[in-house]
């Protein structure tokens, strides 16, 4: 009864995580989108993609530490591990791409923007398990509340007679 319990309170705090992520991680994106059109007016392209690219990695990982998963400052281990998950998330959705391209000669918009898309929400549910499972994981655990059982468990303890001589108990050992 106490695990069926402690699964309905671990489901919410999963789903607010979910919740959290898409909405920092897409708050992020959005804000870095128009940051990066900024940015291209004085810096080409490139580089101002790759300026607010890092930038915005690191403030979403800030994020998602404080909020997302934890409640505690990201260390450098934490950003590097965020970082290599959305260096993956990126090569996912390029990959994606690559075999539309193969597959279809001259796809549509709106086929490329379904591959795009899906590609990106499969990458983003893996890096949201990565991080809740693996990056931030330390977080939740040192966060987690202690889980107390809803009845006392009483055992019954059954005395059987010793043993009668010591040539016995010098067996037994």
């Amino acid at each position: 009864m106490e695990t069926a319990h402690s699964q309905e309170q671990a489901a919410p705090a999963a789903f607010t995580a979910f919740a959290r992520f898409v909405l920092f991680g897409g708050g992020v994106g959005i804000t870095s989108s128009f940051a990066v059109s900024a940015l291209a007016c004085w810096f080409p392209w490139v580089l101002a993609n790759a300026l607010i690219t890092v930038v915005s990695t690191l403030l979403a990982t800030e994020l998602h530490a404080r909020f997302t998963f934890g409640g505690e400052r990201a260390t450098w281990r934490q950003h590097a591990q965020s970082a290599g998950s959305a260096a993956v998330a990126y090569a996912v959705t390029c990959v994606a791409m690559l075999i539309l391209q193969q597959l279809v000669v001259a796809p549509g918009a709106v086929l490329e923007q379904a591959v795009y898309l899906s590609a990106s929400a499969f990458a983003g549910v893996a890096r949201f398990a990565v991080l809740r499972l693996v990056v931030f994981a330390r977080n939740r655990s040192q966060a987690a509340p202690t889980v107390r059982a809803a009845r006392p468990v009483h055992a019954t303890v059954a005395r059987t007679a010793a043993p009668a001589g010591p040539a016995v108990l010098c067996h037994a050992a």
